[in-house]
């Protein structure tokens, strides 16, 4: 992207496209405003190659941020809907910071677990999504709790390995 080859655009939307559409369309309730946003995105990531530090954060965490930005610049844009002020305020504001901000993180594991074998990231979900311990995995799944196990930690292996690949990406 800094020589500014055609490719390299390509090739980030190929890379971080769907993840980018899926957490605009999470924030954005609105398929066809986060697609809009996806593309001002990606106009925003090619101008801004040269600013991107890895020090600072994965490729993936600034496309996200860029991203972020411009779906709470579409949000204010849009007329607030009447509320009762005396209603909690988590049902006011359905998109408050730190919602955002873990949502943000929940795109990223997600994208990071879509490249574990299947088997490993269907575990890591059932454990850390579905709460279920490693016993009621075995259980559910009908695999021997040792095998169950031995998955685990390969799979969380496997995924501080993209972790950390990704910190070092340039």
């Amino acid at each position: 992207m800094h020589r500014r080859d055609p490719r390299a655009l390509e090739i980030i939307d190929e890379r971080y496209g769907a993840v980018l559409l899926g957490y605009l369309t999470d924030l954005l309730g609105d398929r066809q405003a986060a697609e809009d946003i996806q593309q001002v995105t990606l106009l925003q990531v090619w101008q801004r190659a040269a600013t991107y530090d890895p020090a600072r954060g994965s490729r993936l965490t600034w496309i996200l941020t860029i991203g972020r930005s411009r779906a709470i610049d579409e949000l204010r844009r849009r007329i607030p809907e009447p509320y009762d002020p005396h209603s909690p305020p988590d049902e006011r504001d359905p998109n408050p910071p730190d919602t955002t901000d873990a949502l943000l993180d929940a795109w990223r594991i997600a994208a990071l677990l879509a490249m574990l074998p299947t088997e490993e990231a269907t575990m890591l979900r059932m454990r850390f999504y579905d709460g279920l311990s490693q016993r009621e995995i075995a259980e559910r799944t009908g695999i021997a709790l040792g095998t169950v196990k031995m998955r685990m930690v390969s799979a969380l292996q496997r995924l501080r390995e993209q972790i950390d690949t990704e910190r070092a990406e340039p």
